[in-house]
């Protein structure tokens, strides 16, 4: 039996499609042997740290949303008496494109965290503004502002 011109080449390109086939197959584990799982420095938190980074996240939600009531709750007495109300209304004010990044906190002294924290959009035309939020445990489930950022 013999095969025609078109059959010969259909032929001929099903075997290069195969061969293509499997030199890729054989090409991806190798691929794959580059990729990397992200790991961690071997940080891992302590039981209280999500409690104190929800704490955090709650209080710049309120200053980005200038709920001054919810955010003047979190703060410790101290806080509120370092700050005079000109300077929590306008810390409260941050205007409507307010926005803010929490990176990872660091365990102070005791029941305090410290997070560094960029605020944008604190006043019209200004650079984003890196800081600190102190967030202290001040009972069994609760946590504090101690320092306006």
């Amino acid at each position: 039996m013999s095969l025609s011109a078109n059959e010969s080449v259909a032929d001929n390109h099903g075997m290069r499609f195969r061969i293509s086939l499997l030199l890729l197959l054989c090409f991806f584990p190798w691929v794959f042997s580059f990729a990397r799982v992200a790991r961690s420095r071997g940080w891992t938190p302590d039981a209280s740290y999500s409690s104190a980074l929800a704490a955090a996240n709650r209080f710049l939600h309120a200053w980005q949303t200038q709920d001054h009531e919810a955010g003047i709750l979190m703060l410790t007495d101290l806080a509120r008496q370092q700050a005079s109300s000109e300077k929590l209304q306008a810390f409260f004010s941050p205007g409507s494109d307010a926005a803010y990044e929490i990176q990872r906190g660091k365990k102070m002294n005791g029941g305090e965290y410290a997070f560094p924290v960029v605020l944008f959009g604190t006043s019209q035309n200004s650079q984003p503004r890196v800081c600190r939020l102190l967030i202290i445990h001040t009972g069994k489930y609760e946590w504090a502002v101690n320092r306006l950022p």
